[in-house]
């Protein structure tokens, strides 16, 4: 037979005094459990504070499902200028034109800027000719000016309209923006030119580089953290790039880079880019093929 017994059957003899070194032990006890729990909870508020961070992307995103307008040919009539309506002349395969069109969505723009997609292969000669002389796009029409140049404007749809911010408050995060937003060029540059040569011997050191940018905040999948206009400025240029070196070089760019591998996953699941993803893989591959390497 087993008896169980409860503290209160057992009674100190009047006698009975504690070693010292018990109550040693004891607060040793209660030091270790106050410090486990301490670095418990300071574990389970990083998780949740990444768990935000990562859901930042999703959560703040403002776009919603809508129709998109057919491009406008050579034989297309103009729309009104300067009517009052703030208009984005865009082209839906162009990564360029793309970056804004994210920031549009992302912020919830889609009633207050209305998308003027233009063929660029039969562009109509009114848009060179009467709204921006540069004949490329984008170029957003508001406040009674054309505005152009992607970088510029992302920034300007940023700062000028309302919607979730873009740039962190963070000054050195904004630092590390700058720089970022800087080496696009220089990206995209050595990476459209190794297409005419080795290319993952030569496009191999950017993406290292930026799979070092991503180690850099470790609250956030993303460049800053959180997304932002860096990511919208490198992920329009990247998903064209991985296509057309998976298929003509077989090299996969997230072979061995975790973190861009992790950061491309985020990003697909960001309803406002996911919207603007409209390049078909074989076109892009036979246009790439044309222009870089003459087949």
């Amino acid at each position: 037979m087993t008896i169980y017994l409860s503290a209160s059957h057992f009674v100190p003899h009047p006698q009975f005094r504690p070693h010292a070194s018990a109550g040693k032990t004891i607060n040793s006890c209660k030091s270790l459990l106050r410090s486990n729990q301490h670095r418990t909870s300071l574990a389970f508020s990083v998780l949740v504070s990444r768990t935000q961070t990562i859901m930042s992307g999703t959560s703040l995103d403002k776009s919603v499902p809508e129709n998109l307008p057919p491009p406008l040919d050579a034989t297309a009539e103009q729309p009104p200028l300067f009517d009052g309506t703030s208009k984005l002349y865009t082209s839906y395969t162009c990564p360029y034109a793309q970056r804004v069109w994210i920031t549009r969505n992302f912020k919830g723009l889609q009633d207050r800027i209305k998308l003027v997609p233009l063929n660029l292969q039969n562009r109509p000669a009114w848009y060179g000719e009467k709204v921006y002389p540069t004949n490329k796009v984008p170029a957003l029409e508001h406040d009674g000016k054309i505005i152009g140049e992607s970088l510029d404007l992302i920034k300007y749809l940023d700062s000028n309209f309302e919607g979730p911010s873009l740039l962190p408050d963070d000054p050195g995060k904004k630092q590390f923006a700058d720089e970022l937003l800087s080496y696009t060029d220089t990206f995209n540059g050595t990476v459209f030119k190794s297409f005419k040569g080795d290319a993952p011997k030569e496009a191999g050191p950017v993406f290292d580089h930026l799979e070092d940018a991503l180690h850099k905040f470790d609250d956030g999948p993303f460049f800053l953290g959180q997304f932002s206009l860096v990511d919208i400025a490198y992920i329009t240029f990247i998903e064209k790039f991985q296509i057309y070196l998976s298929e003509v070089f077989k090299y996969d760019i997230t072979a061995g880079r975790p973190k861009l591998a992790n950061w491309i996953e985020e990003l697909n699941k960001i309803e406002a880019y996911k919207q603007t993803k409209k390049v078909d893989p074989k076109q892009l591959v036979e246009l790439y093929k044309k222009r870089f390497s003459g087949q």
